[in-house]
């Protein structure tokens, strides 16, 4: 059921006190994030092409060297990738013993090692200009079947790529591939060896990394330039994999992070918790989205939640509060992160090829849940530019869709690869990362 809080107009009209928060110079033309410059999923001023296929509006393709679903990340002329590279196996003294004398000692059965790198490839005709190696080693658990070890996706202010894998660590990488520092941030253990996936954010000279596991789950921030705790905050969650975004509302940058116990806004100074509220589903894992005085928070594994809250109203525990502007409780995401552009929120059903639109001023829908055509298992999220949504689903095919309040699908576009990782969007270049290639689709 929805509940829909007495709203009006010249209130909303007003509110454009909450932005995504003191971004790098030049970052509305780049992707510097994984849900774009502003974490809506939007690249403003951008126009990629509508149509394309395996002959048509592909620029380049590029085999990417192992696995991932970290969104790449582009600023200026270069392209940032994160990925998992299977290590040759090194053969053993033990693991010769076994062979010879017919595994009566028993083999070595460690997992394989990884190569956790860094990718820098140049816009133009993607042509890898440089390629480090972070760390190599096995990792401590699996992932899920559908998961990768690279599927946290890097940030960048321009001068440093910080690149963070999790337990793996996170590391501040210059522009030409040179590590200036690392940092291990803690060994996570996820619900299940589901793997890992929440991405950092960066404000001004601050770094957030959020570590929701079946441990000691804590929120931190980090200076950027030296990677030094500048404060801890403990958390009373199991595994999540939500990215947490910065906003500024009355002078005050706080954190917004979303649960399945609770939903938390912290002080970005102090790691103090301003307000906090019922949790969402179970598996916690699409992003917030903000605009004006209000966000966006939802879940859709076990149960449907979404929630409108108002900073202007929130403090303390917010649970059945006035802060709750509207909520709806049927057809959100399990994994897709929504996308909020021009007073309209779009999102999926499950991880299903199934859109909504609704108004954000009011919870009233403009449409939805309506069908898409031959996209399915969605895990990517929704981008959008130039008054358009770009939908991509595991079987190869994006969807073109008309934003505002009527549904009309654009084109549905197959090319032979599957999508996992969000897209990237940025000048007249859609950028897909695939589970084979890396894509740059442009006229």
């Amino acid at each position: 059921m929805k509940k829909i809080a007495i709203l009006t107009i010249c209130i909303f009209a007003l509110a454009v006190v909450a932005t995504i928060a003191s971004q790098p110079e030049g970052f509305e033309k780049n992707w510097h994030h994984w849900r774009g410059p502003h974490a809506t999923g939007v690249a403003v001023d951008a126009n990629p092409p509508v149509t394309w296929s395996e002959t048509e509006n592909i620029r380049w393709k590029v085999a990417i060297p192992g696995t991932g679903h970290a969104t790449p990340i582009i600023w200026e002329d270069k392209i940032y990738i994160q990925t998992a590279v299977e290590a040759p196996k090194e053969k053993k003294e033990s693991e010769e013993d076994a062979n010879l004398f017919g595994g009566f000692f028993g083999g070595n059965d460690a997992g394989p090692t990884y190569k956790f790198d860094l990718i820098a490839l140049n816009r133009s005709d993607g042509s890898v200009l440089w390629q480090k190696t972070l760390r190599e080693l096995t990792p401590h658990e699996g992932t899920h079947q559908d998961a990768t070890y690279a599927s946290n996706s890097p940030v960048t202010d321009g001068e440093y790529i910080y690149a963070y894998f999790g337990s793996r660590g996170l590391y501040c990488v210059d522009m030409d591939g040179n590590v200036k520092w690392e940092k291990d941030v803690g060994t996570m253990y996820k619900r299940n060896t589901f793997g890992e996936g929440s991405s950092p954010v960066l404000y001004d000279n601050t770094l957030v990394i959020v570590q929701d596991h079946e441990g000691d789950s804590f929120i931190t921030a980090l200076d950027k330039g030296t990677g030094d705790v500048l404060w801890k905050t403990n958390r009373n969650e199991g595994t999540t994999w939500f990215s947490p975004i910065i906003v500024e509302h009355d002078g005050k940058a706080q954190v917004i992070t979303t649960g399945t116990n609770r939903v938390r806004s912290y002080d970005l100074a102090t790691g103090k918790l301003l307000w906090d509220g019922d949790g969402l589903t179970r598996n916690s894992i699409p992003s917030p989205v903000a605009a004006g005085e209000y966000v966006y928070l939802m879940s859709g594994f076990r149960g449907n939640v979404l929630q409108a809250v108002s900073l202007a109203s929130a403090s303390g525990d917010i649970s059945g509060s006035d802060a709750i502007a509207w909520e709806f409780n049927r057809d959100t995401p399990y994994v897709p992160s929504p996308l909020l552009s021009n007073g309209i929120i779009y999102f999926l059903k499950s991880n299903n090829g199934v859109l909504s639109a609704f108004n954000t001023e009011t919870g009233e829908a403009h449409y939805g849940p309506v069908r898409l055509q031959g996209v399915s298992g969605v895990y990517a999220s929704i981008v959008g530019a130039a008054d358009r949504l770009y939908i991509a689903g595991r079987q190869g095919t994006v969807n073109v869709v008309q934003q505002g309040p009527d549904f009309k699908i654009l084109a549905e576009n197959k090319l032979d690869d599957s999508f996992n990782a969000s897209p990237a969007i940025v000048g007249d270049e859609l950028y897909l990362r695939g589970g084979k290639y890396l894509y740059c689709i442009a006229e």
